[in-house]
């Protein structure tokens, strides 16, 4: 759910690996609804190259799609750059210094003395962004590279096809900025805890070889973790990043599907649970069968 680190260069297309034995990955979902049948999969926006190739009924589900879907397109670096300008810095003028309050701004110098990284370098971000800079570094010791997300293999992957967004940048940057400074702060303080005590690092390295090996019940329990919880991040997860987005996804999904058939890649949280993607589109009518 990092949504504060620039797009990145997109993984490399399944011809330029060497094909082997390839794992299950992620969860892959065919649905139907009159005539017509898509595939949901659940995607990560870190990965490594032994990732790919996907596992060969995900790469044949894009083939044989009409169009490719993505929560938005990471390539788009410029929209990315306009919304955190819009969301995620302060005015002219303004600094975290500003905003923070004194014990705040010692814990946060002592977290970005730890990966060697200057205030003045972040001083002008809010302080969500800050906080998702330094888990994004933490998830990057585990090997896991931003420039290596699933989103971008399946757009290098996706040929001609064309390219439908259920989102942009300046929406899913906004939902962070509709957090107060006393939410940002909050926020910022949990996510350093977090970091400090190895819960970051465990539960994000943890998601992503979930996701590597098609591990549905550690994914579910994963999810549960990070939504549970009287914290800032826990309840924007759940009732903010995937309790507000789900429903809007699932209404954008069957309007897609109303028009043809599509390959859905959407982040693998919002395929979870009663409330996950999949379970609102089979609540209006949808056949949603789980593949793996």
């Amino acid at each position: 759910m990092d949504m504060s680190i620039p797009p990145a260069h997109v993984a490399a297309p399944a011809d330029a690996i060497q094909l082997s034995e390839v794992p299950r990955r992620g969860a892959l979902y065919r649905v139907h609804h009159e005539g017509k049948t898509s595939y949901l999969f659940g995607t990560i926006h870190v990965g490594k190259q032994d990732f790919f190739p996907l596992e060969p009924e995900v790469t044949e589900a894009l083939a044989k799609s009409s169009s490719l879907v993505l929560e938005l397109d990471v390539r788009s670096s410029d929209a990315y750059f306009r919304a955190l300008a819009r969301h995620g810095q302060y005015p002219a003028g303004q600094t975290l210094r500003d905003h923070l309050s004194p014990a705040a701004l010692a814990r946060l110098q002592a977290a970005l003395d730890k990966v060697k990284l200057p205030l003045k370098s972040v001083e002008h971000y809010r302080p969500w962004v800050v906080a998702n800079i330094l888990v994004g570094q933490e998830i990057e010791k585990s090997g896991f590279n931003r420039g290596m997300g699933v989103e971008g293999y399946l757009l290098s992957n996706a040929r001609k096809k064309p390219l439908l967004e259920l989102e942009n940048a300046d929406y899913q940057l906004g939902l962070f900025g509709s957090l107060d400074d006393a939410q940002q702060e909050a926020y910022l303080l949990e996510n350093i805890d977090e970091i400090d005590s190895g819960a970051a690092l465990r539960k994000s390295a943890g998601l992503v070889e979930a996701w590597g090996a098609a591990d549905a019940p550690r994914i579910a329990a994963l999810t549960r973790e990070l939504t549970s919880g009287d914290t800032v991040s826990a309840r924007f997860m759940e009732r903010t990043l995937l309790g507000k987005r789900n429903p809007e996804m699932a209404a954008s999904i069957e309007a897609i599907m109303r028009k043809g058939d599509a390959f859905i890649g959407i982040g693998l949280l919002h395929l979870v649970g009663d409330n996950g993607v999949p379970a609102l589109l089979r609540q209006h009518g949808y056949q949603v069968e789980k593949v793996y």
